[in-house]
């Protein structure tokens, strides 16, 4: 039985993700900030809820220490928890608007996987999922074909560009576990106002493909739905 943790997996992609992959024979922890609503995901979903807030660090060690005294170890991890940031115009970005997007999308990710890479580490076969963006990669920012070429969101496009680089220095530095990136594309959810042409199943294709790769899988990679994304 592979044991996966999801963060921010009380909606959209997360839950989506955690409903696929409990379909596929996972078992799911639903990792939310807002018990009311983490509980109530993981009810609908017949997971169990634990109560993480990415940007704290004592949260992170409580759920960290929740799921080793009750599942002693996961298989995989899926660092979904992200935050679009401020609207504003690039001449009104502050200091503070830039530390809030960091804060959740990088070190978020950069906490929640110190903590809880002891625990990969009881699998045979341990798996990290980043989940990043398409909007993070020089290609496609400067490709005015693309949507993403289209979009100026100064803060949210340059955290998940840390995201994916993060994600290919993990891999070096760990080559017992498999450290992937996703980039679920434009999909239909809160972010865009559910603008985007994707369907949510559609939006995690690429994460549930990484999250189910196996021994024999790929690491350092960043893939969506259609295969390896542009840098």
């Amino acid at each position: 039985m592979t044991t996966t943790f999801i963060t921010g997996a009380n909606k959209s992609l997360g839950y989506e993700t955690a409903r696929r992959l409990i379909e596929a024979g996972h078992t799911v922890l639903v990792g939310a900030r807002d018990p009311e609503r983490g509980k109530a995901a993981a009810g609908a979903l017949g997971a169990r809820f634990v109560q993480i807030d990415v940007t704290d660090d004592a949260s992170v060690a409580a759920a960290a220490a929740d799921v080793g005294a009750r599942e002693g170890g996961i298989d995989v991890l899926i660092n979904n928890a992200g935050v679009l940031g401020t609207h504003n115009p690039a001449d009104q970005i502050t200091a503070a608007d830039a530390s809030a997007v960091f804060e959740v999308n990088v070190v978020g990710i950069v906490r929640v996987t110190h903590a809880f890479l002891p625990l990969l580490r009881k699998s045979a076969s341990p798996v990290i999922v980043n989940v990043s963006s398409g909007m993070g990669s020089f290609a496609a920012t400067h490709d005015a074909e693309r949507v993403e070429g289209r979009v100026i969101a100064p803060l949210y496009t340059s955290s998940k560009t840390a995201v994916t680089m993060l994600t290919t220095q993990y891999a070096k530095s760990w080559p017992d576990v498999k450290v992937n990136a996703a980039d679920p594309g434009y999909t239909a959810t809160d972010f865009n106002g559910h603008s985007g042409p994707q369907t949510v199943t559609e939006g995690t294709d690429a994460i549930v493909e990484l999250a189910t790769i196996g021994a024999g899988g790929p690491t350092g990679t960043f893939r969506d739905r259609h295969g390896e994304m542009p840098w």
